[in-house]
């Protein structure tokens, strides 16, 4: 086995030093608005109805009710949002600029969060993905899976407007990938554990599927599976 090879067997962790560049206080950041989405989460999973409640919430409650501090820290050290809101959306974004765009981009979505703690959560995201859009473009893309003409979009609103955003459209608030119930088992799991391996294979997959879902323009399509 080779010297790289060993390191990134021994190191699992380094799968993305590339993006070291990010600095640890931008990565921490994150890091801090997963823990807060992931209590959300939590909170859904406690007061959704069976069998009517989503089944990211439902199918996986015994696995929500298991995630305490601790293991809740691990599972948001991810080095990219675990919540969207329409990032990659571009026609979602025309519209609040004010551009003219297609009626189907103003159908009301499904609103996920049903507490009233989303507004909250959801302008800490809002506000989040304004600042990098505005300074960080590139970490916007890496760790937002924001496309680069949302970033320009974004950036151009005010934080007043990005503030409204929030108030008034909570159902943008959307877990990342929600269809694949098998990502978010495997996440919850590897992190309650801690096996830290397993979890580091999990993030990896993550990145993958965030760069699949800035190629396709949208959300993924739910896996076979779930």
């Amino acid at each position: 086995m080779s010297e790289a090879n060993e390191e990134k067997t021994t190191h699992p962790h380094r799968v993305w030093t590339t993006q070291s560049w990010l600095g640890s206080e931008t990565l921490e950041s994150v890091a801090e608005l997963n823990d807060q989405c992931l209590e959300l989460l939590q909170e859904e999973a406690r007061t959704c109805s069976m069998p009517t409640g989503h089944p990211l919430v439902a199918d996986l409650r015994e696995l929500w009710a298991a995630l305490d501090a601790e293991s809740r820290r691990r599972a948001s050290a991810c080095p990219y949002l675990l919540v969207d809101s329409g990032f990659v959306r571009a026609q979602r974004w025309a519209w609040v600029r004010g551009h003219h765009v297609r009626d189907e981009e103003r159908i009301i979505q499904d609103k996920f969060f049903t507490s009233g703690k989303a507004i909250s959560v959801g302008r800490l995201v809002l506000t989040y993905a304004w600042h990098l859009a505005r300074s960080q473009n590139t970490a916007a893309r890496l760790l937002l899976g924001m496309s680069g003409q949302c970033a320009e979009l974004i950036g151009a609103c005010t934080i007043n407007q990005i503030h409204e955003l929030a108030e008034t459209h909570p159902e943008w608030l959307q877990p990342r990938w929600p269809g694949h119930l098998r990502v978010w088992r495997e996440l919850l799991t590897t992190a309650i554990s801690g096996e830290s391996p397993a979890l580091e294979q999990v993030r990896t997959r993550g990145l993958q599927l965030l760069a699949a879902e800035v190629r396709l323009g949208g959300s993924l399509p739910p896996a076979p599976f779930g």
